[in-house]
Protein backbone atom coordinates (compact mmCIF):
# COMPACT_ATOMS: atom_id res chain seq x y z
CA UNK A 1 0.00 0.00 0.00
CA UNK A 2 1.49 3.29 -0.91
CA UNK A 3 1.43 6.73 0.77
CA UNK A 4 2.28 9.83 -0.26
CA UNK A 5 3.48 12.85 2.03
CA UNK A 6 3.26 16.98 1.11
CA UNK A 7 4.43 19.45 2.94
CA UNK A 8 2.91 22.66 2.93
CA UNK A 9 3.97 25.31 0.25
CA UNK A 10 4.04 29.20 -0.01
CA UNK A 11 2.59 30.52 -3.22
CA UNK A 12 2.53 29.16 -6.75
CA UNK A 13 1.43 30.13 -10.16
CA UNK A 14 0.70 27.33 -12.66
CA UNK A 15 -0.91 27.12 -16.38
CA UNK A 16 -1.14 23.78 -18.05
CA UNK A 17 -2.69 21.77 -20.87
CA UNK A 18 -1.70 18.92 -19.23
CA UNK A 19 -4.85 18.26 -16.97
CA UNK A 20 -6.44 14.29 -17.29
CA UNK A 21 -8.65 14.35 -20.20
CA UNK A 22 -12.07 13.69 -19.80
CA UNK A 23 -13.17 10.25 -17.98
CA UNK A 24 -16.22 10.21 -18.74
CA UNK A 25 -16.24 11.61 -22.82
CA UNK A 26 -13.33 9.51 -22.83
CA UNK A 27 -15.33 5.90 -21.93
CA UNK A 28 -17.94 7.07 -24.21
CA UNK A 29 -15.73 7.67 -27.31
CA UNK A 30 -14.65 3.74 -27.76
CA UNK A 31 -17.82 2.72 -26.87
CA UNK A 32 -20.23 4.79 -29.09
CA UNK A 33 -17.25 3.59 -32.07
CA UNK A 34 -19.12 0.03 -31.45
CA UNK A 35 -22.09 1.67 -33.02
CA UNK A 36 -20.92 3.59 -36.02
CA UNK A 37 -19.82 2.55 -39.82
CA UNK A 38 -16.52 3.44 -40.80
CA UNK A 39 -13.50 4.62 -38.65
CA UNK A 40 -13.58 6.71 -35.87
CA UNK A 41 -10.80 8.72 -34.55
CA UNK A 42 -10.31 9.89 -31.17
CA UNK A 43 -7.24 12.44 -30.18
CA UNK A 44 -6.16 13.03 -26.81
CA UNK A 45 -7.78 9.45 -24.97
CA UNK A 46 -7.64 9.25 -21.49
CA UNK A 47 -4.95 6.51 -20.80
CA UNK A 48 -5.57 6.09 -17.50
CA UNK A 49 -6.33 2.13 -15.83
CA UNK A 50 -10.44 3.02 -16.13
CA UNK A 51 -10.19 4.12 -19.28
CA UNK A 52 -7.63 1.64 -20.84
CA UNK A 53 -10.38 -1.08 -19.24
CA UNK A 54 -13.08 -0.03 -21.33
CA UNK A 55 -11.18 0.17 -24.54
CA UNK A 56 -9.56 -3.05 -23.99
CA UNK A 57 -13.20 -4.34 -23.75
CA UNK A 58 -13.80 -2.62 -26.95
CA UNK A 59 -11.30 -4.90 -28.13
CA UNK A 60 -12.41 -7.76 -26.58
CA UNK A 61 -16.20 -7.56 -28.63
CA UNK A 62 -14.82 -7.31 -32.18
CA UNK A 63 -13.94 -3.94 -32.40
CA UNK A 64 -10.39 -2.90 -34.68
CA UNK A 65 -8.41 -0.39 -32.60
CA UNK A 66 -5.02 1.06 -33.73
CA UNK A 67 -3.13 2.91 -30.96
CA UNK A 68 -0.10 5.36 -32.18
CA UNK A 69 0.02 6.49 -28.58
CA UNK A 70 -1.44 10.03 -29.76
CA UNK A 71 -4.34 8.82 -31.86
CA UNK A 72 -6.95 6.02 -31.28
CA UNK A 73 -8.61 4.94 -34.40
CA UNK A 74 -11.91 2.32 -34.03
CA UNK A 75 -13.48 0.38 -37.00
CA UNK A 76 -16.33 -1.55 -35.52
CA UNK A 77 -17.91 -4.96 -37.29
CA UNK A 78 -20.93 -4.98 -34.97
CA UNK A 79 -20.74 -6.37 -31.40
CA UNK A 80 -19.23 -9.91 -31.06
CA UNK A 81 -19.52 -12.19 -28.37
CA UNK A 82 -16.28 -12.67 -26.35
CA UNK A 83 -14.69 -15.87 -25.16
CA UNK A 84 -12.91 -13.11 -22.32
CA UNK A 85 -14.53 -12.16 -18.73
CA UNK A 86 -14.93 -8.24 -19.77
CA UNK A 87 -12.79 -6.59 -16.99
CA UNK A 88 -14.29 -2.71 -15.99
CA UNK A 89 -11.77 -2.26 -13.15
CA UNK A 90 -12.87 -0.07 -10.93
CA UNK A 91 -15.19 1.85 -13.48
CA UNK A 92 -18.79 2.25 -12.29
CA UNK A 93 -19.15 4.12 -16.11
CA UNK A 94 -17.79 1.19 -17.99
CA UNK A 95 -20.10 -1.54 -15.95
CA UNK A 96 -22.95 0.70 -16.03
CA UNK A 97 -22.95 1.43 -19.75
CA UNK A 98 -21.63 -1.43 -20.93
CA UNK A 99 -25.10 -2.93 -19.29
CA UNK A 100 -26.83 -0.71 -21.72
CA UNK A 101 -24.73 -1.45 -24.76
CA UNK A 102 -24.61 -5.30 -24.36
CA UNK A 103 -28.26 -5.76 -23.28
CA UNK A 104 -29.62 -6.24 -27.21
CA UNK A 105 -26.26 -7.53 -28.42
CA UNK A 106 -26.32 -11.54 -29.79
CA UNK A 107 -24.35 -13.52 -27.51
CA UNK A 108 -23.56 -13.89 -24.23
CA UNK A 109 -21.38 -11.15 -21.90
CA UNK A 110 -20.15 -11.49 -18.21
CA UNK A 111 -19.05 -8.18 -16.76
CA UNK A 112 -16.75 -7.91 -13.80
CA UNK A 113 -14.55 -5.36 -12.24
CA UNK A 114 -12.14 -5.18 -9.14
CA UNK A 115 -13.02 -5.80 -5.30
CA UNK A 116 -14.54 -2.55 -4.95
CA UNK A 117 -16.48 -1.80 -8.21
CA UNK A 118 -17.74 -5.56 -7.36
CA UNK A 119 -19.25 -4.12 -4.09
CA UNK A 120 -21.06 -0.76 -5.77
CA UNK A 121 -24.74 -1.12 -6.51
CA UNK A 122 -25.91 -2.10 -10.39
CA UNK A 123 -29.64 -2.45 -9.70
CA UNK A 124 -30.20 1.26 -10.34
CA UNK A 125 -29.26 0.14 -14.31
CA UNK A 126 -30.17 -3.67 -14.23
CA UNK A 127 -33.74 -3.16 -12.71
CA UNK A 128 -35.03 -0.96 -15.44
CA UNK A 129 -32.91 -2.73 -17.94
CA UNK A 130 -34.72 -6.11 -16.89
CA UNK A 131 -37.97 -4.26 -16.60
CA UNK A 132 -37.92 -3.70 -20.62
CA UNK A 133 -36.40 -7.30 -21.87
CA UNK A 134 -32.47 -7.22 -20.98
CA UNK A 135 -31.65 -11.39 -19.73
CA UNK A 136 -29.10 -9.39 -16.99
CA UNK A 137 -28.41 -10.96 -13.93
CA UNK A 138 -25.44 -10.99 -11.25
CA UNK A 139 -25.19 -11.45 -7.31
CA UNK A 140 -28.19 -10.67 -5.27
CA UNK A 141 -30.68 -10.70 -8.09
CA UNK A 142 -28.75 -8.59 -10.38
CA UNK A 143 -27.68 -5.91 -7.93
CA UNK A 144 -23.42 -6.70 -7.71
CA UNK A 145 -21.04 -7.77 -9.83
CA UNK A 146 -19.94 -9.80 -11.86
CA UNK A 147 -23.04 -9.51 -13.89
CA UNK A 148 -24.19 -11.63 -16.74
CA UNK A 149 -25.57 -10.66 -20.02
CA UNK A 150 -27.61 -12.44 -22.59
CA UNK A 151 -28.67 -9.95 -25.69
CA UNK A 152 -32.26 -9.94 -26.44
CA UNK A 153 -35.14 -8.13 -27.97
CA UNK A 154 -35.67 -5.15 -25.97
CA UNK A 155 -39.61 -3.35 -25.16
CA UNK A 156 -39.76 0.00 -25.95
CA UNK A 157 -40.23 2.05 -22.81
CA UNK A 158 -41.31 5.48 -20.65
CA UNK A 159 -38.88 5.35 -17.85
CA UNK A 160 -39.27 7.88 -15.22
CA UNK A 161 -36.26 7.52 -13.29
CA UNK A 162 -36.15 8.11 -9.24
CA UNK A 163 -32.56 9.70 -9.35
CA UNK A 164 -30.81 12.01 -11.55
CA UNK A 165 -27.96 9.94 -12.65
CA UNK A 166 -26.10 10.11 -15.82
CA UNK A 167 -25.06 6.13 -15.82
CA UNK A 168 -28.84 5.46 -15.78
CA UNK A 169 -29.44 7.36 -18.17
CA UNK A 170 -27.13 6.55 -20.47
CA UNK A 171 -27.55 2.79 -20.00
CA UNK A 172 -31.01 2.87 -20.63
CA UNK A 173 -30.31 5.33 -23.88
CA UNK A 174 -27.84 3.11 -25.35
CA UNK A 175 -30.91 0.47 -24.95
CA UNK A 176 -33.28 2.61 -26.31
CA UNK A 177 -31.42 2.88 -29.36
CA UNK A 178 -31.74 -1.41 -30.26
CA UNK A 179 -35.56 -0.87 -29.11
CA UNK A 180 -38.42 -2.00 -30.60
CA UNK A 181 -40.06 1.45 -30.88
CA UNK A 182 -39.66 5.11 -29.48
CA UNK A 183 -38.29 5.33 -25.93
CA UNK A 184 -38.82 7.83 -23.75
CA UNK A 185 -36.75 9.04 -20.50
CA UNK A 186 -37.39 11.27 -17.53
CA UNK A 187 -35.07 12.58 -14.86
CA UNK A 188 -35.59 14.26 -11.91
CA UNK A 189 -32.37 16.71 -12.62
CA UNK A 190 -30.66 17.37 -15.41
CA UNK A 191 -27.56 14.95 -15.29
CA UNK A 192 -24.26 14.97 -17.46
CA UNK A 193 -25.47 14.90 -20.83
CA UNK A 194 -22.32 13.89 -22.77
CA UNK A 195 -24.22 10.88 -23.87
CA UNK A 196 -27.06 13.19 -25.52
CA UNK A 197 -24.71 15.48 -27.29
CA UNK A 198 -21.79 12.84 -28.46
CA UNK A 199 -24.80 10.25 -29.50
CA UNK A 200 -26.76 13.47 -31.48
CA UNK A 201 -23.47 14.46 -33.37
CA UNK A 202 -23.10 10.98 -34.84
CA UNK A 203 -26.52 11.32 -36.13
CA UNK A 204 -28.81 9.36 -33.62
CA UNK A 205 -32.39 10.95 -33.28
CA UNK A 206 -32.99 12.35 -29.44
CA UNK A 207 -34.56 15.00 -28.43
CA UNK A 208 -34.21 16.47 -25.28
CA UNK A 209 -36.93 19.00 -23.77
CA UNK A 210 -35.75 19.44 -20.14
CA UNK A 211 -35.89 16.74 -18.50
CA UNK A 212 -37.21 14.61 -21.02
CA UNK A 213 -35.42 12.60 -23.29
CA UNK A 214 -37.07 10.92 -26.53
CA UNK A 215 -34.95 8.61 -28.43
CA UNK A 216 -35.43 6.72 -31.48
CA UNK A 217 -33.83 2.94 -32.44
CA UNK A 218 -31.50 3.58 -35.06
CA UNK A 219 -32.46 2.50 -38.46
CA UNK A 220 -28.87 2.10 -39.47
CA UNK A 221 -25.35 2.56 -38.52
CA UNK A 222 -24.16 5.91 -36.94
CA UNK A 223 -21.81 8.49 -37.93
CA UNK A 224 -18.02 8.17 -36.73
CA UNK A 225 -16.98 10.02 -34.13
CA UNK A 226 -13.67 12.56 -34.94
CA UNK A 227 -12.81 13.68 -31.54
CA UNK A 228 -10.25 15.51 -29.61
CA UNK A 229 -11.01 14.90 -25.95
CA UNK A 230 -10.92 18.12 -23.87
CA UNK A 231 -9.38 18.01 -20.18
CA UNK A 232 -11.79 16.79 -17.52
CA UNK A 233 -13.15 18.94 -14.98
CA UNK A 234 -12.99 16.65 -12.28
CA UNK A 235 -9.55 16.13 -12.30
CA UNK A 236 -8.93 19.79 -13.25
CA UNK A 237 -10.77 20.74 -9.51
CA UNK A 238 -8.26 19.46 -7.43
CA UNK A 239 -5.71 22.12 -9.13
CA UNK A 240 -8.30 24.99 -8.82
CA UNK A 241 -9.04 23.84 -5.31
CA UNK A 242 -4.93 24.33 -4.95
CA UNK A 243 -5.17 27.47 -6.08
CA UNK A 244 -8.20 29.16 -4.09
CA UNK A 245 -6.95 27.73 -0.91
CA UNK A 246 -2.85 28.61 -0.39
CA UNK A 247 -2.33 32.61 -0.53
CA UNK A 248 -1.28 34.45 -3.70
CA UNK A 249 -1.60 31.50 -6.10
CA UNK A 250 -3.55 31.08 -9.10
CA UNK A 251 -3.51 28.29 -12.00
CA UNK A 252 -4.85 28.40 -15.90
CA UNK A 253 -6.10 25.56 -17.69
CA UNK A 254 -6.33 24.78 -20.93
CA UNK A 255 -8.26 23.23 -23.10
CA UNK A 256 -11.25 22.37 -20.61
CA UNK A 257 -14.61 21.54 -21.55
CA UNK A 258 -16.94 23.94 -19.97
CA UNK A 259 -20.55 22.03 -19.98
CA UNK A 260 -22.77 23.28 -18.03
CA UNK A 261 -23.43 19.85 -15.94
CA UNK A 262 -19.30 19.64 -15.58
CA UNK A 263 -17.85 22.86 -14.29
CA UNK A 264 -20.94 23.33 -11.55
CA UNK A 265 -17.91 23.03 -8.80
CA UNK A 266 -16.55 25.82 -10.78
CA UNK A 267 -19.37 28.07 -9.72
CA UNK A 268 -19.17 26.93 -6.44
CA UNK A 269 -15.95 27.77 -5.63
CA UNK A 270 -16.77 31.41 -7.55
CA UNK A 271 -19.72 31.71 -5.20
CA UNK A 272 -17.53 31.35 -2.07
CA UNK A 273 -15.02 34.08 -3.36
CA UNK A 274 -12.72 32.43 -5.23
CA UNK A 275 -11.51 35.01 -8.66
CA UNK A 276 -12.62 32.38 -11.70
CA UNK A 277 -12.71 33.78 -15.20
CA UNK A 278 -14.04 31.31 -18.23
CA UNK A 279 -12.56 32.01 -21.97
CA UNK A 280 -14.16 29.93 -24.30
CA UNK A 281 -12.37 28.85 -27.70
CA UNK A 282 -14.53 26.29 -29.70
CA UNK A 283 -17.68 24.15 -29.62
CA UNK A 284 -18.34 21.32 -31.60
CA UNK A 285 -18.97 18.63 -29.42
CA UNK A 286 -18.72 20.40 -26.40
CA UNK A 287 -17.99 24.48 -25.18
CA UNK A 288 -14.15 23.82 -24.72
CA UNK A 289 -11.94 26.87 -23.26
CA UNK A 290 -9.71 27.94 -20.48
CA UNK A 291 -10.27 28.48 -16.68
CA UNK A 292 -8.40 30.36 -14.79
CA UNK A 293 -8.60 30.34 -10.80
CA UNK A 294 -6.84 32.57 -8.22
CA UNK A 295 -6.85 32.80 -4.13
CA UNK A 296 -9.45 34.70 -2.69
CA UNK A 297 -10.32 34.52 1.08
CA UNK A 298 -13.64 32.02 1.15
CA UNK A 299 -16.73 31.91 2.73
CA UNK A 300 -19.29 28.94 3.38
CA UNK A 301 -22.04 27.94 1.51
CA UNK A 302 -24.82 25.70 1.17
CA UNK A 303 -24.92 23.02 -1.33
CA UNK A 304 -28.24 21.34 -2.55
CA UNK A 305 -28.72 21.86 -5.89
CA UNK A 306 -27.34 20.34 -9.10
CA UNK A 307 -25.92 18.04 -6.78
CA UNK A 308 -25.50 15.63 -9.83
CA UNK A 309 -23.19 18.18 -11.64
CA UNK A 310 -21.07 18.23 -8.20
CA UNK A 311 -20.69 14.26 -7.63
CA UNK A 312 -17.22 13.77 -8.16
CA UNK A 313 -16.32 17.02 -7.35
CA UNK A 314 -17.68 17.13 -3.60
CA UNK A 315 -14.66 15.54 -1.70
CA UNK A 316 -12.21 18.53 -3.43
CA UNK A 317 -15.14 21.11 -2.99
CA UNK A 318 -14.96 19.88 1.04
CA UNK A 319 -11.56 20.94 1.61
CA UNK A 320 -12.17 24.76 0.36
CA UNK A 321 -14.92 24.33 2.76
CA UNK A 322 -12.38 23.35 5.76
CA UNK A 323 -10.69 26.81 4.64
CA UNK A 324 -13.94 28.72 4.66
CA UNK A 325 -14.96 31.07 6.84
CA UNK A 326 -18.33 29.83 8.48
CA UNK A 327 -20.22 26.31 8.21
CA UNK A 328 -20.83 24.92 4.94
CA UNK A 329 -23.64 22.83 4.56
CA UNK A 330 -24.61 19.59 1.56
CA UNK A 331 -28.13 18.28 1.34
CA UNK A 332 -29.54 15.78 -0.74
CA UNK A 333 -26.49 13.95 -1.44
CA UNK A 334 -27.29 10.84 -0.98
CA UNK A 335 -25.69 9.06 -3.69
CA UNK A 336 -22.13 10.25 -2.45
CA UNK A 337 -22.64 7.02 -0.70
CA UNK A 338 -22.79 4.60 -3.34
CA UNK A 339 -19.32 5.65 -5.34
CA UNK A 340 -16.15 4.44 -5.47
CA UNK A 341 -16.25 4.72 -1.22
CA UNK A 342 -18.95 6.15 0.43
CA UNK A 343 -17.98 9.62 0.04
CA UNK A 344 -19.78 11.29 3.08
CA UNK A 345 -18.23 9.35 5.55
CA UNK A 346 -15.07 8.99 4.01
CA UNK A 347 -14.89 12.92 3.68
CA UNK A 348 -16.25 14.00 7.64
CA UNK A 349 -13.88 10.92 8.89
CA UNK A 350 -10.79 12.60 7.19
CA UNK A 351 -11.73 16.66 7.99
CA UNK A 352 -12.30 15.21 11.72
CA UNK A 353 -8.55 13.23 11.18
CA UNK A 354 -7.63 16.91 9.83
CA UNK A 355 -8.52 18.67 13.14
CA UNK A 356 -11.94 20.22 11.17
CA UNK A 357 -15.43 20.09 12.85
CA UNK A 358 -17.31 17.78 10.45
CA UNK A 359 -21.00 16.28 10.93
CA UNK A 360 -22.46 13.58 9.07
CA UNK A 361 -25.88 13.41 7.71
CA UNK A 362 -28.22 10.47 5.66
CA UNK A 363 -27.94 12.76 2.75
CA UNK A 364 -25.14 15.29 3.33
CA UNK A 365 -22.53 16.65 5.66
CA UNK A 366 -21.32 19.83 7.64
CA UNK A 367 -18.02 21.31 7.46
CA UNK A 368 -16.73 24.40 9.76
CA UNK A 369 -14.40 26.72 8.42
CA UNK A 370 -11.02 25.93 10.65
CA UNK A 371 -7.37 25.70 10.56
CA UNK A 372 -6.46 22.33 8.29
CA UNK A 373 -3.50 20.16 10.71
CA UNK A 374 -1.30 17.73 9.86
CA UNK A 375 -2.95 14.32 10.17
CA UNK A 376 -2.04 10.57 8.30
CA UNK A 377 -5.07 9.66 6.61
CA UNK A 378 -6.57 6.88 4.23
CA UNK A 379 -8.11 6.94 0.77
CA UNK A 380 -10.48 4.21 1.19
CA UNK A 381 -9.52 2.77 -2.06
CA UNK A 382 -11.22 6.25 -3.46
CA UNK A 383 -9.17 8.09 -6.35
CA UNK A 384 -10.90 11.48 -5.61
CA UNK A 385 -10.70 11.50 -1.80
CA UNK A 386 -7.01 10.32 -2.07
CA UNK A 387 -6.22 13.21 -4.32
CA UNK A 388 -8.58 15.94 -2.34
CA UNK A 389 -6.52 15.20 0.83
CA UNK A 390 -3.39 16.09 -1.15
CA UNK A 391 -4.28 18.86 -1.67
CA UNK A 392 -5.00 19.54 1.63
CA UNK A 393 -1.72 18.87 2.56
CA UNK A 394 -0.37 22.02 0.43
CA UNK A 395 -1.77 24.12 3.12
CA UNK A 396 -1.03 21.68 6.28
CA UNK A 397 0.89 19.23 5.46
CA UNK A 398 -0.86 15.46 4.86
CA UNK A 399 0.33 11.92 4.56
CA UNK A 400 -2.39 9.96 2.42
CA UNK A 401 -2.08 6.51 2.06
CA UNK A 402 -3.43 3.47 -0.35
CA UNK A 403 -2.57 5.96 -3.05
CA UNK A 404 -2.28 3.44 -6.17
CA UNK A 405 -6.22 4.11 -6.92
CA UNK A 406 -5.20 7.51 -8.01
CA UNK A 407 -4.03 6.28 -11.87
CA UNK A 408 -7.44 4.64 -12.29
CA UNK A 409 -8.14 8.45 -13.37
CA UNK A 410 -5.65 10.61 -12.89
CA UNK A 411 -2.36 8.90 -14.13
CA UNK A 412 -0.15 12.22 -14.41
CA UNK A 413 -1.43 14.27 -11.12
CA UNK A 414 2.14 13.96 -9.37
CA UNK A 415 3.66 15.18 -12.04
CA UNK A 416 1.50 18.29 -11.69
CA UNK A 417 1.54 18.15 -7.80
CA UNK A 418 5.33 18.17 -8.86
CA UNK A 419 5.24 21.64 -10.74
CA UNK A 420 3.75 23.41 -7.75
CA UNK A 421 5.69 22.02 -5.03
CA UNK A 422 9.39 21.49 -6.86
CA UNK A 423 9.19 18.12 -4.73
CA UNK A 424 9.32 14.52 -7.03
CA UNK A 425 6.57 12.00 -6.22
CA UNK A 426 6.80 8.58 -6.63
CA UNK A 427 4.29 7.41 -9.14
Amino acid sequence: MRTCTVEPIGSFTLKTDAIAPDKSISHRSVMFAMLSEGTSRIENFLRAEDTMNTLEIVKHLGAVVEDDGTVITITSRGIHESEYILDCGNSGTGMRLFCGLLASAKGHFVLTGDAYLRRRPMKRVTQPLRDIGAQLDGREYGNLAPLSIRGASLQAFDYISPIASAQVKSAMILAALSADGSCTYREPELSRDHTERMLQGMGAKLHVNGLVTTIEPLQGLLSPLNIRIPADPSSAFFFAVAAAIVPKSAVTIEGITFNKTRIEAFKVLEKMGAKITYTLHENKYEPIGDIYVAYAPLRAVCVEENISWLIDELPALSIAFACAEGTSVVKNAEELRVKESDRISTVVNNLKACGIAANEYEDGYTVRGGTLQRASVTSFGDHRIAMSFIIAGLQCGMEVRDIECINTSFPNFFELLSAITGVSYEN
